[in-house]
């Protein structure tokens, strides 16, 4: 049976509606029973965790099969409503020394600590990768927090949501951090487990991660996998800090990418969330920003059955994607900076009413097997709340770093670093960030540093492109569009000192205007 297409066809089509009943409820009925046996595999004292992650796991999977067809009718999105997006520039933004720690003793910071760095050519945890001035993405998020709580004589605390793949690792790196002015709490996203394709039972036949799998040519590990940042409701939950913070008169918990250095704790969001002129206060707020060229594969916010929806490309379907991604209808996209009312989410997690669109994954592992993930994004979320909005921020408050593109960008002297958080140089005439592709030469971090003796003077660069063998001498200057083309068996040195303004540099380093 070929989940994929269970998930995708009509009621109408195919099978007869009883005898797909049937087949459906054959299926669920199975799986539970394979997770049940999973659970006696359990190490002792973990039943009652893992139990409750699987129970998570039964109610998506239910929804997988019961879900038929597409999540959205296109004719059916709707304008949003002017009131549903709020420009950030109406935002107070002056405070008091006393109002500032009373808004921070009330939040919460969780970031997103889940991946790896293998986008950027790296093994480990993907926070744990140098960034600036040798420090890394948790350094800088732990510098961050600090600063608030000293600065105000707060006590901001710092969540990181791990996953399997990050937390032994994050966890050691956390005990460097024990004289800090920090209060930092960890917890584990799901494991969820890898669900064969054609008979959607699980592959793994252990909860035990060093045993074998009994999977030809498969270890027990790729067996499982972390769900997506959406598991973060069920899964702060679960950990029993959701309830703490509720007792300790935390209000709102700021949740973000701990890749993107633009998230910051922000006193005009945290006080429009707690000091509201109208009431009551959104339960759920989303920085949207302007989408660019760069970025139509974004998410956006929609209108959908009256309330405000995260529409994702994934959704759209084909022959509506060039007008998804077009910049004058779908203006804005989702930073996944997101403000939740602590107390909101206690509520539709307790109360089962969490529905989040489902990506359905498909993997071939190592073996030739063939399995799906059921995922879920953190921001679909929004349509469960009450009065959920999106803030338009400045472009400064998104600035991911995916690539070594961006990490060119951050390490250049475009940004200075103050207590954790960039700014941009003064010196900078505007404020739109270059738009830098490197090509698959830089895509490793070490070879990415190797290339460039010094990092180059950025300050005047609109557009940067570089593909093939190229490597920078100290003291290089780019500015306006740069184009660096090294053909298959050319190599270009770009010489120390020199200055590159509106050219294109070809193979055998002859250097045009652009």
């Amino acid at each position: 049976m070929d989940p994929a297409k269970v998930h995708q066809r009509s009621p109408s089509e195919g099978h007869d509606a009883a005898f797909r009943e049937l087949m459906l409820h054959d299926a669920q009925k199975s799986l539970s029973h394979e997770l049940g046996r999973l659970v006696k595999t359990a190490p002792p004292g973990q039943e009652s965790s893992i139990r409750a992650q699987f129970d998570g796991f039964e109610r998506l999977f239910a929804r997988f099969l019961q879900e038929t067809g597409p999540s959205v009718k296109w004719e059916d999105i709707a304008t949003l409503p002017s009131e549903a997006i709020k420009p950030y520039s109406e935002l107070q933004t002056s405070f008091s020394k006393e109002a500032i720690k009373s808004m921070l003793d009330r939040l919460v910071v969780l970031k997103l600590n889940g991946g790896l760095g293998t986008s950027m050519g790296c093994t480990g945890t993907k926070s744990l990768i140098s960034v600036r001035n040798e420090l890394t993405f948790l350094d800088l998020t732990v510098q961050q927090i600090e600063n608030l709580n000293i600065a105000y004589g707060a006590n901001v605390p710092l969540v990181l949501m791990n996953s399997f793949n990050t937390d032994e690792e994050t966890e050691q790196t956390l005990r460097k951090y024990g004289k800090m002015k920090v209060e930092i709490h960890t917890f584990n996203q799901s494991r969820y487990p890898r669900i064969n394709r054609e008979s959607l039972l699980p592959v793994a036949r252990s909860c035990v991660e060093d045993t074998d799998s009994s999977v030809k040519g498969l270890s027990n590990t790729e067996c499982w996998y972390p769900p997506g940042h959406g598991d973060v409701y069920e899964s702060l939950n679960n950990s029993k800090l959701l309830g703490k913070f509720i007792e300790q008169g935390k209000k709102y918990v700021f949740i973000s990418n701990i890749d993107n250095l633009g998230a910051t704790a922000d006193l005009g969001i945290l006080n429009f969330l707690l000091n509201p002129r109208e009431s009551p206060a959104p339960e759920f707020v989303m920085e949207v920003t302007d989408k660019t060229r760069a970025d139509v594969k974004g998410g956006t916010l929609v209108q959908y059955g009256g309330k405000l929806r995260l529409l994702e490309i994934a959704q759209v379907p084909k022959d509506r994607v060039d007008e998804f991604k077009s910049v004058s209808k779908f203006k804005i996209f989702n930073t996944n900076n997101l403000w939740v009312s602590l107390e909101a989410m206690n509520r539709v997690v307790e109360n089962h009413s969490l529905h989040m669109e489902i990506i359905v994954n498909p993997k071939t592992l190592d073996n030739g097997l063939n399995v799906i993930q059921l995922e879920t994004a953190v921001g679909a979320a929004i349509k469960n709340f009450e009065g959920a909005i999106g803030i338009n921020v400045p472009r400064r408050r998104f600035l991911p770093v995916k690539t070594t593109s961006d990490l060119l960008v951050i390490m250049s002297n475009l940004y200075s670093l103050k207590h954790g958080s960039l700014e941009m140089n003064p010196k900078r005439s505007f404020p739109a960030v270059p738009l830098v592709k490197l090509g698959n030469s830089f895509t490793k971090v070490k070879d990415f540093l190797s290339r460039f003796a010094s990092i180059p003077d950025m300050l005047e660069l609109d557009h940067l492109t570089v593909s093939g063998d190229v490597t920078f001498g100290r003291g290089v200057s780019l500015k306006g569009t740069v184009i660096i083309i090294a053909n298959h068996g050319d190599r270009i040195d770009i010489p120390p000192g020199a200055i590159l303004e509106n050219k294109i540099v070809s193979g055998n380093l002859r250097i045009l205007d652009h």
